[in-house]
């Protein structure tokens, strides 16, 4: 059986993630706590908003109520990248070279690597922001559909239209698709070689957490009582082809999901705080940690593979080592 380390916390988790070897979590008033010989604490935002893990460069990026954008590093070191006065800081995400975005209403910035910053307005807010793994290209969910940027370039942006509310975005991890999040309890998709869309609905809730699989054939996604999984291994990605439901419960809904770093394995996060993984290949199911206190809303492997960090909406915390 797996043992856990527990960090009961008070408020909602955001983010758990490993930094260096070293689980950090990062709540929802801004205080970013961290397991490094015992529980240390930093604060960055004064009220977090969005934090985006930045695998890249080995660092947290947030955003708040108070404006402002910072990178947290291993050791819980925090840094201000960028602020926009006295405007909520609703998304960011990091990408290539460097680059962070952040959003505000309708406007998104992206600031370089050397701290010049452009900005990007759109006609309605922005609700969620990605960038492209190949090139410097940038991908924002709005109403009606989604809007890719160049920001290198001066060309146009592309336009991805499809009715309804997107909230959330990502690309897949060889840049031919882009899958946005909608406030109905679907996911849509765009292959961008030739504009086709890609439709994946009857999920029984919203879908909040997204994660791509080790060689990006697979999305996995909450939203219902299993994790969702949906197939991109062929040209056409999921068309045609029915998703893997993985972990399936009666009782309790999928809040979060994350595919192990390099096997078909993901590890299932639950309303009621259970955390499973289960294999693709035969749905086989290994429970990681049992019911705990409010859903589970951020979950990441550490780099050796042994390792769970996790998050809750109530504080609740703490690290899995599946190889005890």
């Amino acid at each position: 059986m797996p043992t856990v380390a527990p960090l009961d916390l008070e408020g909602h988790c955001l983010a758990a993630v490993f930094l260096g070897d070293v689980p950090h979590f990062a709540l929802a008033d801004g205080t970013i706590h961290r397991l490094d010989h015992g529980h240390k604490t930093v604060q960055a935002n004064d009220g977090m908003l969005a934090a985006f893990h930045d695998a890249a460069n080995d660092r947290l990026i947030t955003g708040g109520e108070d404006g402002r954008i910072f990178a947290v590093t291993p050791g819980g070191n925090t840094m201000e990248l960028a602020t926009a006065g006295k405007k909520w800081i609703t998304s960011v995400a990091a990408g290539p070279q460097g680059a962070v975005a952040y959003a505000s209403g309708k406007i998104a910035y992206m600031r370089f690597a050397d701290g010049k910053t452009r900005e990007f307005s759109h006609s309605r807010s922005v609700e969620g922001l990605a960038f492209s793994p190949k090139g410097m290209r940038f991908g924002v969910a709005r109403y009606n559909g989604a809007t890719l940027h160049f920001p290198a370039a001066d060309g146009k942006p592309v336009e991805l239209e499809w009715a309804g509310a997107h909230t959330g975005i990502t690309f897949s991890p060889d840049g031919g698709f882009v899958v946005t999040s909608m406030q109905e309890n679907a996911l849509h998709g765009w292959k961008l070689a030739d504009g086709k869309h890609m439709r994946m609905s009857g999920y029984p809730g919203k879908v909040k957490s997204l994660s791509w699989s080790a060689k990006g054939k697979w999305l996995a996604s909450s939203g219902a009582p299993a994790a969702i999984v949906w197939p991109f291994s062929g040209k056409d990605g999921p068309m045609g082809k029915a998703p893997l439901e993985l972990g399936t419960r009666g009782n309790a809904m999928v809040t979060s999901v994350a595919c192990h770093p390099s096997q078909d394995v993901v590890a299932i996060g639950y309303d009621d705080g259970m955390v499973m993984a289960v294999r693709f290949a035969d749905a086989k199911e290994v429970l990681l940690r049992r019911p705990g206190k409010g859903a589970v809303t951020s979950m990441m492997w550490d780099k050796e593979e042994r390792r769970v960090a996790f998050g809750s909406a109530a504080g609740d915390c703490g690290v899995i080592d599946i190889s005890a």
